[in-house]
């Protein structure tokens, strides 16, 4: 059986999960471990949620699943709407998918189907950044980062897109303006060839778990504006208040003309994703030659996930997250400040429910999470990053727990 990203045989066994219940995995043998992964990033209210456990059981006692395909249902309905009600401004047209890496790849026919429809017919490639990382899937692994990202092997037969440096690093360190003058420059050359801009706002995340100043993600979108490009954002990990604001485009105080959400829509129950777009381009995609957007996943707005989804965001609404998630990051700061003092530590960096240890060096991995484990805490670290991004309902103790267990992980050797 194969594992993410890994080889068989496996280079180490996986561990055996029995059961999880608020933010701990039980392991076969009896052990408990904090979940500092929140499932890669999904499971924002940890596990067995009563809210989200009786949503299911009650979508389950109607259906589990129908066809989206000349068919609809009332849980995608009410999910749309709220969906609406909650992103930027102007995102009013919902097109559900049924993972992040499909959303993208829906968004990124939206930029060609719409410039096309425009007539705009040599406008086929996407502006994005370097250290980028947007999913797995063919369209997808495209407009990742070409040379260091984890589909260097696949570039020969991607399509080829066109590459702006990576933002600088830093959240609150403002507008580079070499760096924004560079990526005008650059837009301003290709404009002829460019249907959108792809980006992650503020936090690049499986490309290097790196944080950039929002006046970047503005910067995109008057770039985008000059030259009728459209700004597709892909909040697939920051969404729903992993970076301290429900989107990370409201740091930046800009509307995409596309977002991708998926990971924490549900709660981390099931898969589920979606592609937002504006009136504006739904109409003209319409429009054009396809008749409608040309896609349509079997799974699409699957109505056990649309009623779980619904469900979470009904435990975000009270607003209680925000609380969670600055309780989160002034512990993760306090709890981290230790590692800055470490031999081999590059940098320590939090923001929201997110912190980062970059060593020097590519860590010895088996080790690193080795020594976590033995800490009580599940992390998974990979290159040089030991980061965690527990469930929003992590309490002091065990982010205490989870911060002496990332310093343990960075301070381990082979």
């Amino acid at each position: 059986m194969w594992h993410p990203y890994g080889a068989l045989p496996a280079a180490a066994p996986s561990l055996p999960v029995v059961s999880a219940e608020g933010v701990r995995l039980r392991l076969a043998d009896g052990r408990e471990l904090i979940d500092g992964m929140a499932s890669w990033w999904c499971a924002i209210h940890g596990y067995r949620h009563p809210a989200l456990d009786a949503a299911a059981r009650k979508q389950l006692g109607r259906m589990a699943h129908v066809m989206f395909g000349g068919l609809t249902h009332e849980p995608a309905i009410r999910l749309a709407e709220r969906l609406c009600e909650l992103a930027p401004a102007g995102l009013e047209r919902v097109f559900f998918a049924d993972s992040g890496s499909v959303s993208v790849e829906v968004a990124i026919k939206l930029c060609l189907q719409y410039q096309h429809a425009r007539g705009r017919m040599e406008r086929t490639r996407l502006l994005t950044v370097r250290g980028g990382y947007h999913g797995d899937t063919a369209g997808a692994m495209a407009v990742c980062d070409p040379v260091s990202g984890m589909h260097s092997l696949f570039a020969g037969v991607l399509a080829q897109h066109v590459f702006a440096e990576r933002p600088p690093d830093g959240f609150d360190a403002g507008l580079d303006e070499r760096w924004a003058a560079e990526v005008s420059e650059l837009a301003q050359a290709r404009a002829g060839e460019l249907a959108g801009v792809i980006l992650e706002p503020v936090v690049q995340g499986a490309g290097g778990m790196r944080f950039h100043s929002p006046a970047c993600v503005a910067h995109m979108r008057s770039v985008c504006d000059e030259h009728e490009m459209l700004l597709v954002l892909d909040e697939i990990a920051t969404g729903f208040g992993r970076s301290g604001a429900m989107f990370a485009a409201e740091h930046a105080g800009v509307s995409p003309d596309v977002m991708c959400v998926g990971k924490a829509l549900t709660g981390g129950y099931m898969t589920l994703a979606a592609t937002l777009c504006t009136a504006e381009v739904a109409e003209v995609v319409s429009s054009g030659e396809g008749g409608g957007l040309m896609h349509g996943p079997t799974f699409m707005a699957n109505p056990l996930a649309c009623a779980v989804s619904l469900a979470s965001l009904d435990i975000l609404a009270d607003g209680e997250w925000e609380r969670q998630l600055a309780h989160i990051e002034t512990e993760l700061r306090d709890g981290l400040e230790p590692a800055r003092s470490l031999d081999g530590v590059r940098e320590v960096r939090v923001l929201g429910a997110i912190g980062v240890v970059e060593m020097e060096q590519d860590l010895d991995v088996s080790a690193a999470t080795s020594a976590a484990v033995d800490a009580g805490v599940w992390l998974r670290p990979f290159r040089n990053l030991i980061y965690a991004m527990p469930p929003y309902v992590t309490g002091g103790e065990d982010l205490a727990l989870l911060t002496a267990a990332m310093i343990a992980a960075a301070s381990a050797r082979s």
